[in-house]
């Protein structure tokens, strides 16, 4: 009879608060912030602190290719996350729902930017390629190619007709999305470019590199009548006539780090430069009045100075310099003085503050909500899991919140459950958190040393803690404090374990000791309350280092894993030597005795676990587990279906007296450190190097080890099939053509099937259309029975049927399927959209259908007599379907301009035009203020002369 198995899943993942892979962002109410958590987002309440919505894939996609690596937010509630597949999943952050997923890059997502109208999107990746999509249409428009490396970011410019990129190769990029061409590359940079950002005005932009300074590019605008307008004056030349960036001038940064981001705030005074460290320099962004007044100040310093130098020498020179400066006193000194002089860098940009934080920083964010009496709130996430929030203000800057509770500082060590599941304890290298495993929230935090093991005693009121200095800390669950840290060992505590049916407990040293505890529950001399008491009982003396201690159920024997790969098992009453299991090539570094104690199964740094006998020590099978160290094992309670975790970032569930792997559960991002099984086996926990606590579910759902055996082979399969697709049309290290274009979809095993079930419905629909004409034609011969429609159509036509083929067919992929059809079968489908074209909801598709069948085929459909009467057809119905559309749209949208204007009439409040008058109250504001500043000169002039 084959044994049936129940499957465990991935119910939650917890503990994670920023992941270091990808970048923060404000959703665009300012009140929000988005952090990744791994192939997760967060989305933090800034004011209350607290995670408010979990924005996850529900895909079953392997884990880790999930990790999110960048993210953007638009002017609405959609938010873009790119991942390290090459994947975009378009979010609604209200709802919390996937709106669609976006697949066009080979490599991982690097930068994603949104147009300011939120309809186009701009995407680059480490495949060294840009994808411009339209997020209204969800469908990929363009590929840009002609980076060498790996692009680093992408903004709009020129209200989002041109697109700025900068890459690794260490040069930028001007695209005109226009004509889709690349028209500008600029260099100068001597290293890689990492992050560039433009102000609100687009007056500048800037980049951040490895360089010692941050460059400042103007740029050049074309007005209504076609003259260039330049955000900083332009030096007029055939060369950059059609130049759209001008290099402005270089900044000397503070630090000596590469830059990691630059980023203007929302209303584009202040600047943010983030380098690769733990500091952040803050620019204010002075306005054009500003930057000509403070130019001004400069020169007129310059020539005061100079003057003062002039009469100084003067003096000392004498008589002999009087007779020749009377002798040459017509030539002037300097050049003539200008009302207007060149506006440099400086001018522009000054340093205001540097903030300096506790860890380095990971990725920063300006809140587009500036609060009251301060110039900008920023948002960092630091690499050891921490969001910070600081207050910019003219004279200082100050953290305001720090987001710390929810996760640890650094690797999750040990994971230890109740022996009810009611709760969770887990240790790192300076805290303890206390968990709600069902919930995953955070109930306690105590500070502690280097916890590497843990304990919670049967009665769940108390915790034990073994660290790296060699104590032990006792643990109050309930008050969530440490009452007592006890000097055990005389090297770090390895391996902690319950004595079964007794108060007692068993440590493991590096000092080469194993010793016996008692505790008990007592009232200190002097203290109210009672408390635990911690007495060494006896202790066993080691030939090396005791890494692991394990416990048989009945409390006879005691395993004790040594530094030498050996396994020593004694009595644990007398201490007597019983058996030595020789077999690992390195050290063990974790074992689990089952529960009816006939079973140990041991696991190496060597990737093996081996299933003994405790009888006899005796090898049953030693098995090659993982590709990297195995950490953890454990038996789940009363059974021999034993759970390993390693390095590989993989959990394995395995059954004992088959020796055979039952599951493979992926989900960790980074080497898995710990393990613990509930006591009825109906979850497990694994906490991770990725500092992520995960739970995994038993589920009802039944599997057979052949089935899953099946599915691992067919996986594996499908993966070597796409690398050698992907390897065989992969341009061997082939330089990209400058500036090419290309299609901005990919082909994957979801557009091969989608087209594969096309042909299919094609050649089914033909054969149905065949059997009712011949029955036509007997039924006008004669009487005939009643026609039998097929039953694989399910009661439709064979137009509908076809039809219901693209239902699945997603709009982004639609590109790649058509391309993959075979010119017979593109010839088949152009004759069924005459009739796809009465249905109104469906116009879209036929003509996108249409359209790209037609660029696809061109040559061979002008070279085939019988596509012309299909052509014919196809090009009347397509022009009257499309322009009753464009009239029905056209007449809606002059219903609510004239809906617009009749409210502005009504109101005396401004509408959508308010942001463009407030520029030009600004601008007007500004000229009376040079003005007068210059009326001021003139009269001081007047009264020195």
């Amino acid at each position: 009879m084959v044994k049936a198995y129940l499957r465990y899943e991935p119910a939650a993942s917890f503990g994670v608060i920023a992941s270091v892979d990808s970048n923060i962002a404000y959703d665009s109410s300012g009140k929000h912030l988005l952090s990744p958590a791994l192939e997760k987002i967060g989305v933090w309440h800034v004011r209350q602190g607290l995670c408010t919505k979990t924005l996850a894939p529900t895909s079953s996609s392997r884990g880790p290719s999930l990790a999110v690596t960048s993210i953007a937010s638009s002017s609405s509630s959609l938010i873009a996350a790119g991942y390290g597949d090459g994947s975009i999943r378009i979010w609604d952050s209200d709802k919390g729902t996937c709106e669609t997923t976006l697949n066009g890059h080979k490599g991982a997502v690097t930068a994603l930017r949104y147009n300011k109208a939120g309809s186009l999107l701009a995407s680059g990746s480490k495949d060294n390629d840009v994808i411009l999509w339209d997020v209204v249409g969800e469908n990929g428009l363009f590929r840009l190619r002609g980076h060498r490396d790996q692009v680093t970011d992408v903004v709009f410019i020129s209200s989002g007709k041109k697109l700025v990129t900068s890459s690794k190769d260490k040069f930028l990029r001007v695209w005109d999305l226009d004509t889709q061409h690349c028209m500008q590359i600029v260099g100068g940079h001597h290293s890689e470019i990492w992050s560039l950002d433009i102000d609100l005005d687009e007056r500048y932009l800037v980049t951040g590199s490895a360089d010692k300074e941050l460059r400042f590019y103007a740029i050049r605008h074309e007005s209504v009548d076609g003259e260039s307008v330049n955000g900083a004056e332009e030096e007029s030349s055939v060369q950059n006539k059609w130049d759209v960036l001008r290099h402005f001038g270089e900044i000397q940064r503070q630090s000596k780090e590469r830059v990691a981001t630059v980023q203007f705030n929302k209303s584009g005074n202040l600047l943010a430069c983030q380098v690769a460290g733990k500091t952040v320099e803050i620019y204010r962004v002075l306005d054009d009045a500003e930057a000509k007044r403070k130019a001004k100040r400069r020169v007129h310093r310059k020539k005061e100075k100079k003057h003062s130098k002039d009469a100084l020498e003067g003096i000392e020179n004498g008589d002999e310099n009087k007779e020749k400066k009377g002798d040459n006193s017509s030539v002037t000194h300097g050049p003539i003085e200008t009302s207007y002089p060149t506006v440099t860098v400086p001018d522009v940009f000054k340093l205001l503050h540097t903030i300096r934080a506790s860890k380095k920083i990971c990725s920063i964010s300006f809140c587009p909500i500036t609060p009251k009496n301060t110039l900008a709130s920023l948002a960092l996430s630091l690499n050891n899991n921490l969001l910070e929030f600081y207050s910019i203000e003219h004279g200082e800057t100050k953290q305001t919140l720090a987001i710390d509770l929810q996760g640890h500082r650094s690797d999750v060590r040990s994971v230890a459950l109740s022996s009810d599941n009611s709760f969770l304890m887990s240790t790192s290298h300076n805290a303890v958190k206390i968990w709600n495993p069902s919930t995953g929230s955070c109930l306690r935090t105590i500070d502690s040393g280097y916890g590497l093991c843990s304990l919670i005693l049967p009665s769940n009121k108390y915790g034990l803690v073994g660290t790296k200095d060699g104590t032990i800390e006792i643990i109050d669950i309930g008050s969530g404090t440490c009452l007592e840290v006890i000097e055990a060992h005389g090297g770090s505590v390895r391996s902690i374990a319950a004595l079964p049916h007794k108060n007692g407990f068993v440590t493991g040293s590096a000092d080469h000791d194993v010793k016996f505890w008692e505790y008990q529950i007592k009232q200190k001399p002097g203290q109210a309350a009672k408390q635990l008491i911690v007495s060494n009982v006896s202790a066993m003396k080691m030939n090396d280092d005791a890494l692991v201690v394990a416990i048989s159920p009945d409390a006879k024997y005691i395993a004790v894993a040594l530094l030498d790969s050996t396994v020593k098992v004694h009595f644990a009453d007398t201490f007597k030597f019983f058996l030595s299991l020789y077999g690992h090539k390195l050290p063990v570094l974790c074992m689990d005795i089952s529960s009816d104690g006939d079973l140990i199964v041991t696991g190496s740094a060597d990737k093996n676990i081996k299933i003994w006998g405790l009888d006899f020590g005796d090898c049953h099978k030693s098995i090659f587990a993982h590709a990297d160290s195995v950490m953890a094992v454990q038996f789940v309670p009363k059974t021999h279906y034993v759970f390993s975790v390693g390095k590989d970032r993989l959990v394995k569930y395995w059954d004992a007296d088959k020796f055979e792997l039952l599951l493979t559960l992926e989900g960790h991002h980074a080497d898995i450190w710990c393990l613990a099984v509930s006591s009825r086996g109906d979850f497990i926990v694994t906490g991770s190097h990725d500092r992520s606590i995960r739970r995994w579910d038993r589920t009802e759902e039944q599997f057979f080890i052949e089935e899953e055996k099946e599915k691992r082979l067919e996986e594996m399969f499908e993966a070597d099939l796409d690398n050698a697709f992907d390897n065989k049309y992969a341009s061997k290290e082939e330089i990209p053509e400058e500036g090419a274009v290309a299609l901005a979809g990919k082909q994957s095993q979801e557009t091969l099937t989608a087209t594969d079930l096309i042909i299919e419905r094609l050649d089914i629909a033909e054969a149905e259309q065949k059997r009712i004409a011949e029955h036509q034609e007997e039924k006008n011969n004669r009487n005939v029975a009643v026609f039998q429609a097929n039953p694989l159509m399910n009661g439709l036509s064979p137009s509908d049927y076809v039809l219901s083929a693209f239902s699945d067919v997603h709009s982004n992929d639609l590109e790649q399927t058509l391309l993959a059809l075979p010119f017979s079968d593109a010839l088949k489908l152009l004759s069924y959209l005459k009739d796809w074209s009465s249905y109104s909801d469906k116009v879209e598709l036929v003509c996108r259908i249409g359209t790209l069948l037609l660029q696809t085929h061109y040559n061979q459909l002008l070279s085939t007599p019988a596509a012309r009467p299909i052509l014919t057809v196809f090009s009347d119905i397509f022009y009257e379907r499309v322009k009753g559309w464009k009239d029905i749209f056209g007449f809606n949208l002059a219903a609510m301009d004239h809906i617009q204007q009749m409210m502005a009439s009504r109101s005396d409040a401004l509408f959508h035009d308010a942001k463009s008058k407030l520029i030009e109250i600004r601008t007007r504001q500004s000229k009376r203020l040079e003005e007068r500043s210059d009326t001021g000169e003139v009269k001081r002039k007047k009264k020195k002369t």
